[in-house]
């Protein structure tokens, strides 16, 4: 049951990590969320994923290539930040990114985490998460994520306001991912159909588009 189902909404952030220097891909900052996917950038097509679904608010965390990104991407209403140092590792993208949430006068119930680099986010995707807190016994369970039909990354994360905490115990270029390891009490799973890959390479990427 999706969100469409349901008379309840509940105030959702979203804060998409796109700061790294994707140098597995690129020597140039910022080419690998300029990768072209159809007839647009990466990171547009995550954006307008988000857009369908539509959150409170979105941030968008930049920092190798930001000059270059800002400049390709065709912008709404997302709030972009920037991390200056992003050297310092994926922990300091999310931390900028849940502060620029705690910054606002909107009072979250929670905030999806998505990676700029994974180009098979949907908007139905985000609803049947949010439908997993409203419709069943998951609100006990801070942080909701995706099973999909192959083993693999659990994005996006659905990080319920009493886990925001959780992104101040990160360092270095450490995600949610062990953390929720150390806690499957506090993680709720959502059965989804399909995959999320990660695209780190040009290899990468041309599997996807054969797919």
């Amino acid at each position: 049951m999706y969100l469409q189902d349901v008379q309840t909404r509940l105030s959702l952030g979203a804060i998409v990590l796109a700061a790294g220097a994707g140098s597995r891909y690129s020597e140039e900052p910022g080419a690998k969320l300029l990768a072209p996917i159809g007839e647009e950038p990466m990171l547009a097509r995550v954006l307008r994923e988000l857009r369908a679904y539509g959150p409170a608010s979105t941030v968008v965390v930049l920092g190798s290539g930001a000059a270059v990104v800002e400049r390709a991407v065709d912008w709404a209403d997302e709030i972009r930040v920037r991390n200056h140092e992003p050297e310092r590792g994926l922990a300091s993208s999310l931390q900028i990114g849940i502060d620029a949430l705690r910054a606002l006068p909107d009072t979250f119930d929670g905030a999806f985490i998505v990676l700029g680099d994974q180009p098979r986010l949907r908007a139905e995707t985000l609803h049947a998460l949010e439908a997993a807190v409203v419709t069943t016994r998951a609100a006990s369970r801070p942080a909701v994520v995706p099973r999909y039909d192959e083993p693999g990354p659990r994005n996006p994360v659905l990080l319920l306001r009493p886990a925001w905490n959780w992104v101040d115990e990160l360092e270095g270029d450490h995600g949610l991912g062990a953390l929720m390891v150390d806690r499957p009490e506090a993680v709720f799973e959502v059965a989804i159909s399909g995959t999320m890959p990660d695209i780190d390479t040009p290899d990468d990427l041309a599997q996807l588009r054969s797919d």
